[in-house]
């Protein structure tokens, strides 16, 4: 008979005090969205090239120089998902401020300008409800947690279980050893400790499951708080350096069930897990006018990687509802660390012209090679400097990166955007933002890399999220030094969702097929301006 209480706080913050990230995890944080100001979105972001527009400072930080008058502005709106079913009290509608900022431009010759900006924009919004379900055909979650224990040693992928001095099983690297595995998870602690083991005869089983539901709600933001200078050379040379800080803030919590076979009862997995922290990054870029006497404009720049301090805390429960074998009817571990994450450079180039006053056309093409994305561990020798400043060091985490490079790949974004004004105060605008997959179709979150990343895992589900494609729409109307403007933003993405990755270990094998979610959403934003 299963025994009723069962609570355990896990140490390993306490036997492995440095940490790194898992490949999918990061990513959750690298990615941006097109958000900013009304003008900027409605025309898909397509301005690098065109400029005079605030939301280009986190882009090409040029834009800023073909500001001739100071301006500041704000932007807000709503933000709903079209798809999905509601979880835990989450919406899927929510309002959001999305942009404040500022421009003090100052003439420094007849025809040279010097202008400083600041601009607040929400680079990443969480706020997203995934369900997912399907059949399992011998296969489970708990079954992973057992094939891992086949394997015998971290060296395999795998662990070597056995109990410690308290009479809890642990994953060690290998029979001889007393150092806990890499590869031994939060999620393993869990299933060795509750389900796997029989309370009665003390062998350990696995159990088949015939479906699972699946149920997450993902909430926060990454705040960008952009800084630039900006120039212009005699309406020929347009320049311009930002320095950038993000604030990150996530939250997730999900429910994942399972259904064991033979109406042998269920488990259910909740796990939460909260990410904060900040990152740094710089970008510099330059538009230039290649012919005197045309408007046609040719805009490049780069952005450095942000380099992320970040601490994730998690606390996740097992309550294991099985009518026979386990040990205990629930678990529970929870544990916060500190980790770094480097995000790949950004490469752009950006074409504008516009026509008379009444026709604006922009064309941007960026590059970010996600599969060169780093996860970092903490070291314990940090150092003070002469002003009793303490600074962390970090190394690579080399087979978490070695996953990475495997599993991500590198993204285009293409943005395509035109603004018309059929009178000098009203414009209407169009735009198409698309950018490609990160992810490889054969990725997956492999439970068997001898990293830290693995050892903090505390859910076994993933996604492979397939192009994103943003539709973009907007009107402007000017009335002496204030603007209004208006966008919409329809955006699309599919995926395949796996509650856990494939596995085998000598003649077993453990197998889930993919089943497709969406991540379909629209945006309302609005923008105020002034101009003086």
């Amino acid at each position: 008979m299963k025994k009723k209480i069962f609570l355990y706080s896990l140490a390993l913050a306490a036997s492995m005090p440095v940490a790194a990230q898992e490949t999918y995890e990061n990513a959750k944080l690298t990615s941006s969205e097109l958000n900013g100001t009304a003008r900027y979105v409605g025309m898909g972001g397509a301005m690098e090239a065109l400029g005079a527009d605030i939301s280009t400072i986190a882009t090409n930080p040029a834009g800023l120089g073909l500001f001739r008058h100071s301006t500041i502005s704000a932007s807000g709106g709503m933000v709903s998902q079209y798809n999905g079913n509601s979880f835990d009290g989450a919406n899927k509608t929510n309002a959001s401020f999305d942009q404040v900022g500022g421009v003090y431009s100052m003439r420094t010759g007849a025809q040279n300008y010097l202008n400083f900006g600041f601009n607040y924009h929400k680079g990443r919004n969480f706020d997203y409800i995934l369900n997912a379900s399907g059949a399992l055909n011998n296969a489970s979650q708990n079954k992973q947690s057992y094939l891992k224990g086949v394997l015998g040693n971290e060296a395999n992928g795998g662990f070597d279980v056995d109990k410690n001095s308290n009479g809890t099983y642990i994953g060690y690297e290998g029979p001889q050893s007393t150092y806990t595995a890499l590869t031994w998870s939060q999620a393993d602690y869990l299933y060795w400790n509750t389900v796997i083991p029989d309370a009665n005869d003390g062998k350990f089983y696995y159990y088949d499951a015939t479906g699972y539901n699946f149920n997450r709600k993902h909430t926060g933001y990454i705040g960008n708080y952009d800084f630039n200078i900006s120039g212009n050379c005699s309406d020929f040379f347009y320049w311009g350096f930002t320095f950038g800080l993000k604030d990150v803030h996530y939250h997730g919590y999900s429910i994942y069930d399972e259904t064991i076979a033979d109406n042998k009862g269920n488990v259910k997995v909740l796990d939460q897990r909260d990410i904060t922290g900040t990152g740094i990054d710089v970008s510099g870029g330059f538009i230039i006018r290649p012919i005197e006497d045309s408007p046609f404009r040719f805009g490049a720049y780069v952005k450095t990687p942000t380099w992320y301090d970040l601490t994730t805390k998690n606390d996740t429960y097992l309550k294991n509802n099985t009518t026979e074998g386990g040990t205990y009817d629930h678990g529970e571990t929870y544990n916060s660390y500190d980790y770094k994450v480097y995000t790949p450079w950004v490469f752009g180039v950006s074409l504008g012209h516009t026509v008379g006053n009444y026709l604006a056309l922009g064309a941007t093409y960026e590059y970010e090679d996600f599969g060169s994305m780093k996860s970092r561990i903490n070291d314990d020798d940090g150092y003070y400097d002469y002003y009793g400043g303490y600074y962390e060091s970090s190394h690579n985490d080399r087979a978490m990166n070695n996953h990475t490079e495997k599993v991500l790949k590198g993204v285009s974004t293409l943005k395509l955007g035109l603004e018309f004004k059929p009178v000098s105060n009203f414009a209407f605008r169009l735009g198409y933002n698309y950018v490609s997959s990160m992810y490889d179709k054969s990725g997956m979150k492999d439970p068997c890399i001898a990293s830290l990343g693995t050892s903090y895992q505390s859910a076994t589900d993933y996604v492979n999220w397939n192009d994103i494609n943003r539709f973009t729409c907007g009107i402007g109307y000017t009335v002496k030094k204030v603007n209004l403007d208006l966008a919409y933003q329809y955006s699309s993405q599919s995926g395949t969702f796996y509650p856990f990755s494939s596995l085998k270990a000598e003649d077993l094998t453990n197998y889930a097929d993919g089943v497709k979610v969406k991540n379909n959403r629209g945006q309302l934003l609005m923008t105020i301006g002034y101009r003086f």
